[in-house]
């Protein structure tokens, strides 16, 4: 079988069959059009007077070649970069792990990690990371008593994302409490900070000190709750995951609103995350009569979220850093008594992005 030209894309043979590749796509993507050195697109399609058409078009070998109408342009192109388009719709992302989904009693197979290898280790950096794509969540041991400890960790994976409470906050004590995270008191399942339009990413949680009687930390795989409410209330599942519900948070000097979907799907209609806060809802805005069947849904699967089915219950030690996807993973805490010792938590974000960045780079090194 020889190169088909037809009239808005061609055919031609490829190992897994016959492939079909649009004029338009081709010509955008000839391997001219990205520079070498930053490896940035230096080619605007909208620029060419008329709509690519090839005046010929052929196999030599493994490459196909494409010469265009109007253009001093020979686009040659490997028959396997086309195969991987034609067969996966883009090419194989070594960072696209699928998620573990995760219930009750996984505590004790988070994976543990311990800072000293961290720091020299690129294999334990790439097990970290793979762990926080997998399952959303790892545990750093033996973690230094510094505030440099945690940016060392975080360095391993990306730069600190700022917040409205700056680059890191501490998780303890306030006279003057701007969020109840500050106080002795219980904190209901949620993630953070969805009053924020891009809310954190990738959240470290160092613990310095707990010796207070109460305060076990609560964890719970938000995309295993998703699916579990998927197969129980189909109807339930679509509604938060078809509407957006506003977030907010206010203090003095500061008023942040976003709107966020509490349960989020990826590309491919799969369960990526969940967002959920009830100390930063706002009123719901969605329409009176549509909220006749959006409540009964949230408080279903706020209830499932605090159920024995799927919680993890533990008690943070100093010395470790609890690392979770906050996009995924949905984290609460047990009331303490607040005479009786000291707890003290620092905390930080990375982006998402920069973890898969990371992951993929040491995937490239070898050493995932």
């Amino acid at each position: 079988m020889t190169v088909q030209l037809e009239a808005k894309g061609l055919r031609l043979p490829l190992a897994s069959g016959e492939g079909y590749f649009n004029y338009f796509w081709l010509r955008d993507n000839d391997p001219s059009s990205i520079d070498p050195v930053t490896r940035e697109r230096v080619f605007d399609i909208s620029e060419l007077h008329a709509d690519p058409v090839p005046e010929a078009a052929l196999l030599d070998g493994s490459t196909l070649v494409i010469r265009w109408k109007g253009e001093t342009l020979e686009s040659r192109f490997p028959l396997e970069f086309l195969s991987a388009w034609q067969e996966r719709g883009r090419p194989e992302d070594v960072a696209a792990i699928p998620r573990h989904a995760w219930e009750a009693g996984y505590y004790p197979s988070f994976t543990r990690v311990s800072q000293p290898k961290l720091d020299t280790d690129p294999a334990e950096r790439a097990k970290f990371a793979r762990a926080l794509i997998e399952d959303g969540i790892a545990l750093v041991q033996d973690m230094e008593d510094s505030d440099e400890g945690l940016t060392r960790l975080t360095g391993v994976l990306g730069p600190i994302t700022p917040c409205v409470d700056g680059y890191y906050f501490d998780v303890k004590l306030h006279i003057n409490p701007n969020n109840l995270a500050y106080t002795a008191g219980a904190l209901e399942m949620h993630t953070d900070l969805p009053s924020e339009e891009a809310a954190p990413g990738v959240q470290f949680l160092h613990c310095r000190r707990n010796s207070v009687q109460g305060g076990n930390s609560l964890f719970v795989d938000g995309v295993a709750v998703a699916n579990a409410l998927k197969e129980e209330d189909r109807e339930a599942f679509d509604l938060l995951a078809g509407y957006d519900i506003p977030f907010k948070r206010g203090h003095e000097g500061w008023d942040y609103r976003a709107h966020q979907r509490v349960i989020e799907l990826d590309v491919n209609g799969n369960v990526s995350g969940v967002t959920v806060s009830q100390h930063l809802a706002d009123a719901f805005d969605l329409p009176q009569s549509l909220l006749d069947s959006y409540y009964p849904a949230f408080c279903k699967f706020l209830r499932m979220l605090r159920s024995d089915r799927f919680m993890n219950k533990f008690r943070l030690a100093a010395g470790e850093c609890i690392v979770f996807d906050n996009h995924r993973v949905v984290h609460g805490r047990e009331s303490f008594v607040a005479t009786s010792g000291e707890r003290h938590l620092r905390g930080c974000y990375v982006d998402r992005g920069a973890l898969r960045s990371t992951y993929r780079m040491l995937a490239k090194q070898g050493h995932a």
